[in-house]
């Protein structure tokens, strides 16, 4: 069976030979034709080349064209700021000061996707019926995040109706997002809305499904089969997300595989997930990610499932870390020697790490734990709703980001108690796990421990 035809088996609920195998290259593609992120972004050669070396190494059964969740918002007059490692961030939310009648015309013809449909359109001919496409769009809860920002949070309890009106042009959106990518010979349509990690299932359920489910009857109306990607920890929305009307439901390591699996097969969907992208696939070696994917193989099984890194692969990440996921793959007698002769490593020392004494710091300290805010929409939100809230407190606050893309990131993490990314933490306490508190609440938990340093 070739991969598309096992890929397309797989998101469907179906038995496959093998579990499906899906390396989500996004800006690593540009690492491997030696690039930045911000010139593979903007170039369908160069995309072209990155995901052809791609497939060579790592002999997936599906790509994505490309893994970049502002390129409707770009359109729409989002500023965006470009980096090197990562995808651009977007840098202004054009509805702060305006209403959605402001927002320019939405046309497949402007900002970069013209660059992403050539790609996808000769990646189609090249690849032919051997690697199935995706199509990635930004969800409408994230999109809406974009163009207007973190007060959307607030503005779900003032405004109910004007939140629902922008989350249904913002579906609108991602309904002629897919259907563009389903034009240009796209197989597979993943609605990727990591914002929807940061809400209540009653919001979701109020906000979001309706919306998600007219996208994923404009994908099915099209011919393809669906995906809803979340990132962060979702548990509290997964089952929500599971009754959706899409056909797969794709997670990260936040949200446990077991609990994806059983989910999912309650409502007749398959499941993709969740290799570790920080810990294992960025800073483990071949031995790390081989004894990742067995893992993730073990629980998956074959049946309706797609193994996968949880969201866009870091530009650095180790070629030879992914070629070691697709042994375990593809090659059944070195899953048998991994899984008998192979040994846990030693678990990583942090004693490195040196917490601050945050009693006697001058300032309140806010540690906000993070994958990386330039490349993760709800760790840029988080870590903005922190700066936007200390700049309003007239006591000093100080607020760093602790990206577990590092050692010392990963050992804050250890060392603060945090399981869900992203987090708040105030002197030295886990206060918002996975949940961007609105300014407000924000602000009166600041002045809390404040109080507490007998200054308040």
């Amino acid at each position: 069976m070739l991969g598309r035809d096992l890929l397309l088996h797989a998101l469907q609920n179906q038995a496959t030979p093998r579990a499906a195998w899906v390396p989500f290259v996004g800006v690593h593609g540009g690492r491997l034709v030696g690039v930045t992120a911000a010139d593979y972004l903007r170039s369908a050669d160069l995309l072209l080349r990155g995901l052809h070396l791609a497939r060579e190494r790592y002999r997936p059964d599906g790509l994505p064209v490309v893994f970049d969740l502002q390129l409707e918002a770009e359109v729409l007059g989002c500023e965006l700021r470009w980096a090197d490692e990562t995808p651009p961030a977007v840098a202004s939310h054009p509805l702060v000061n305006a209403d959605l009648a402001a927002l320019p015309r939405y046309d497949l013809g402007h900002g970069r996707f013209p660059v992403v449909f050539d790609a996808l359109h000769r990646l189609r001919a090249d690849f032919g019926g051997e690697v199935a496409l995706y199509g990635l769009i930004t969800g409408p809860f994230t999109l809406a995040l974009h163009l207007l920002g973190n007060a959307i949070f607030l503005q779900m309890r003032r405004d109910p109706a004007g939140v629902q009106r922008l989350l249904d042009y913002c579906a609108g959106i991602a309904t002629q997002t897919a259907r563009g990518y389903l034009e240009h010979g796209a197989d597979v349509v993943a609605v990727v809305d990591p914002m929807t990690s940061q809400i209540s299932p009653k919001h979701f359920e109020e906000f979001v499904a309706p919306r998600v489910n007219a996208v994923f009857d404009a994908i099915r109306a099209g011919g393809a089969v669906s995906s809803l990607f979340v990132c962060g920890d979702a548990r509290r929305n997964l089952e929500a997300l599971c009754r959706t009307r899409c056909d797969n439901v794709s997670i990260d390591e936040n949200v446990p595989l077991e609990l994806c699996q059983e989910l999912a097969a309650a409502n007749g969907k398959s499941f993709g997930g969740n290799l570790k992208l920080t810990t294992v696939l960025l800073l483990g070696d071949a031995e790390d990610a081989k004894l990742e994917a067995l893992r993730c193989l073990e629980i998956g099984g074959t049946n309706g499932f797609v193994l996968a890194p949880g969201c866009d692969l870091p530009y650095g990440t180790p070629p030879e870390n992914l070629a070691a996921v697709a042994e375990m793959v593809h090659n059944a007698y070195q899953r048998h020697v991994a899984a008998t002769t192979l040994r846990a490593k030693a678990a990583v020392d942090f004693s490195d790490i040196v917490l601050p004494d945050y009693a006697g710091e001058p300032a309140v300290v806010v540690d906000v734990v993070t994958l990386d805010s330039a490349s993760c929409a709800p760790c840029q939100y988080m870590v903005s709703a922190a700066q936007e809230a200390a700049q309003q407190c007239p006591f000093p606050v100080a607020v760093h980001e602790r990206k577990i893309t590092t050692h010392a990131g990963l050992g804050y993490m250890q060392k603060l108690g945090v399981e869900a990314i992203p987090s708040i933490c105030i002197d030295g306490r886990p206060v918002f796990a996975s949940l961007i508190p609105d300014g407000q609440t924000l602000i009166e938990a600041l002045r809390s421990a404040d109080a507490a340093k007998g200054r308040g």
